[in-house]
């Protein structure tokens, strides 16, 4: 099964899960996953169950690095070993939220220190019609 995980990233983050529209509610495609995780239908998913998904779904990287175990127990706070269909919606929802702010203030940050400030694309830009002007000997005088 190669089925994305986020489904709810900025552009050329992984993508919702396959044949899924993508402006379905995010609580929507949670709750679609969790009901493909949920192969058995009971309602719950294990620890077990979601490990396995996890290494069978594409995560996006950041889940990756947490490893399934850690975003299994964020979705299972309590420690139960098994998650409600709306606790998997939520918890999921939550995440995927505060992944998709840290990307947007990672791309923000980086925008903002490769980006010059407008006073000095003026300056530069002034400079360089000038030093135009004088090393073209054209005369502007009538």
């Amino acid at each position: 099964m190669s089925t994305a995980i986020s489904g709810m990233g900025m552009a050329g983050a992984s993508q919702a899960m396959t044949g899924a529209s993508m402006r379905m509610p995010p609580a929507q495609k949670m709750a679609n996953l969790f009901d493909k995780i949920d192969s058995s239908g009971t309602g719950s998913i294990s620890k077990a169950q979601f490990e396995q998904a996890f290494s069978t779904l594409k995560p996006p990287s950041e889940f990756k690095s947490m490893g399934a175990s850690a975003v299994f127990a964020k979705l299972d706070p309590n420690g139960t070993g098994s998650v409600s269909k709306q606790d998997f919606k939520n918890g999921m929802t939550q995440m995927m939220s505060q992944i998709r702010q840290q990307r947007l203030h990672n791309y923000e940050s980086a925008a903002q220190t490769s980006a010059p400030a407008p006073k000095q694309t003026i300056d530069a830009s002034l400079s360089g019609l000038n030093q135009m002007r004088i090393g073209s000997n054209i005369n502007t005088t009538a």
